[in-house]
């Protein structure tokens, strides 16, 4: 969007600097390919294209459906998506803040894009603060709703804001997940763990110099370059004992 609600604007590329950030990952020579290609690989060892990258897109704004996957499309670039279904649902709600959003019903039009379709939950929790319960409704419900409308299974899974924990991943698995993916700030590799599989997050910031360097394997100016797999930093850890314990007062807080 040119003007996205102020929530959302650090994450939020104008579409003229997004048709440059996919003419950038063109002119790399990087072969993209949707994370299930990935996880087959990660899982099986199952062959992955020369340079090998993958494109995501979280939560469902209403741009998706159009000229998001328009843009993929034409430059034959596969992706994956992963929707929060009570954002996207009429008569559901999330914790997501007002944006404009596609529906539920539009997301059977993104498969004849190129765009496959990942859960992003239902509500847009914290997940590593819900308990048992909660957590199994958030990450099962969403995958029954996903899979209702487009006919197939729903394999692949998004923690909302990269939010997870050991007690989560396993709970991904138990819920019929193949992969996870989380956020880590990260250059992901072919060691990645496939219930936090790294990932970099754009912001309207980044340029198409940054997005060329991601392409070419290295840090974006300012960042630490790192590749995953590697452990949770103190600092990580110590936040979330603190979401935790807020939460337990708060009840679930949306992540972002």
């Amino acid at each position: 969007m040119d003007d996205p609600p102020a929530w959302i604007a650090e994450f939020t590329v104008r579409p003229r600097d997004f048709a440059a950030h996919l003419d950038a990952v063109v002119a790399s020579g990087r072969s993209p390919v949707p994370v299930s290609a990935l996880v087959r690989h990660l899982t099986h060892r199952a062959p992955l294209p020369p340079r090998p990258t993958v494109l995501t897109f979280d939560d469902g704004f209403a741009d998706l459906p159009g000229p998001t996957a328009e843009a993929l499309a034409a430059r034959a670039l596969p992706a994956t998506a992963y929707l929060t279904t009570g954002a996207i649902t009429p008569g559901l709600t999330s914790l997501l803040p007002p944006a404009p959003m596609m529906t539920l019903g539009q997301a059977g039009l993104l498969g004849a894009y190129g765009v496959e379709v990942g859960a992003h939950t239902v509500t847009h929790p914290q997940l590593d603060t819900l308990r048992a319960p909660a957590l199994h409704r958030e990450l099962y419900d969403s995958k029954r709703a996903l899979e209702d409308v487009l006919g197939h299974a729903v394999a692949h899974l998004a923690y909302p804001h990269g939010y997870n924990s050991g007690a989560v991943r396993r709970a991904a698995a138990r819920a019929g997940y193949s992969s996870a993916v989380a956020v880590r700030h990260a250059l992901s590799s072919d060691r990645d763990e496939t219930y936090r599989i790294a990932r970099l997050i754009v912001r309207r910031t980044h340029t198409v110099a940054d997005v060329a360097s991601w392409m070419a394997g290295e840090a974006a100016e300012g960042e630490r370059g790192r590749v995953a797999p590697f452990p949770d930093s103190l600092p990580t850890l110590g936040w979330r004992l603190y979401r935790g314990a807020r939460a337990r007062v708060r009840g679930p807080e949306f992540a972002g």
